[in-house]
């Protein structure tokens, strides 16, 4: 079978970015809400970057407006699940949580979509090898709870933040799989960025976070860095490898993310691993690689169709 080099090339491209941009972005977010108010970050960034990939997907690729109202139901249904509940959840837990320990827990984003996975009409059963990684990456989510000597005094409370947010967007995930639309697939992320953002901006003016907000150096340096590279740059990224590639492939960011997470939380935030958490670090990593290689699970059989000519 003939391989396309320069498609290949693309899709290495494609790859890298998500996994520097979004494995880089737990730090970012540590920096932005260490100077400004969590909510309001996180929707003056959903907000801004919808509307620019909006944009973007009408007037360059011509992807059309939503006309019909179910399309309105499917983007506010998606926007509330993967905007609004997972990056809400997960912008207030961080503000309590090291960069690393949050990309940690994210690790179990790709247990849920798999767990959940057998649910719906486009439902897959899990094989016995990949109900024995969910058991690991079970496991290993335990081990990074469960506090340590060294571990620090995080609160529990944030931690389950971040699990109910990666549960958020597993909900989110899975509903956009199930449903028939007719958008575009940058045009329906622009617009459900549009919809969690506005409800992120609503929940932060009314909890009063206006009067917390500044125009300083580092806070702008963030959230220009979550809105223009990690919501712009690389969820366009991530639209293209999911019509150009396998979700076999893409899934490899949740455990490469939180490689990248870590080591730039302890080289420019200070941040160190107990030994249990870097235990259950690769115990949850065991686990997703289980679901994720060839045979695996879920994600194995759940391949595309053949790629966009683009």
């Amino acid at each position: 079978m003939h391989v396309d080099p320069r498609r290949s090339a693309k899709i290495a491209l494609a790859l890298g970015t998500i996994y520097l941009v979004w494995g880089s972005s737990f730090m970012f977010s540590k920096i932005g809400v260490s100077h400004l108010p969590a909510a309001l970050l996180a929707g003056t960034r959903f907000v801004t970057a919808g509307i620019i990939l909006a944009l973007v997907a009408h007037h360059w690729l011509g992807e059309a407006w939503p006309v019909e109202r179910r399309e309105y139901r499917h983007v506010a249904v998606a926007g509330f699940f993967m905007v609004f509940a997972s990056n809400g959840l997960n912008v207030w837990a961080i503000q309590f949580l090291p960069s690393h320990e949050s990309a940690l827990l994210h690790g179990t984003s790709a247990l849920w979509i798999a767990g959940l996975g057998v649910f719906g009409r486009r439902g897959h059963a899990l094989t016995r090898r990949a109900l024995l990684g969910l058991g690991i990456g079970f496991a290993g989510t335990v081990l990074m709870l469960v506090p340590g000597a060294q571990s620090g005094s995080a609160p529990l409370l944030a931690k389950f933040g971040v699990l109910c947010g990666c549960l958020a967007w597993a909900l989110g995930t899975l509903y956009y799989r199930s449903i028939d639309t007719r958008l575009g697939s940058l045009m329906f992320v622009a617009l459900q960025m549009v919809f969690g953002g506005s409800l992120l901006l609503i929940t932060g003016l009314a909890g009063g976070e206006a009067v917390r907000w500044t125009f300083n150096l580092p806070g702008m340096i963030a959230l220009g860095y979550l809105t223009f590279v990690s919501s712009c740059l690389a969820y366009s990224a991530y639209g293209w490898l999911a019509r150009n590639t396998t979700p076999v492939v893409i899934g490899t960011y949740s455990y490469v993310n939180p490689v990248i997470a870590t080591f730039l939380g302890w080289e420019f935030l200070h941040e160190k691993l107990a030994e249990r958490q870097i235990i259950g670090m690769l115990v949850v990593f065991a686990g997703v690689l289980m679901l994720t290689l060839p045979d695996g699970g879920w994600f194995d059989r759940a391949v595309l169709a053949e790629p966009d000519s683009q």
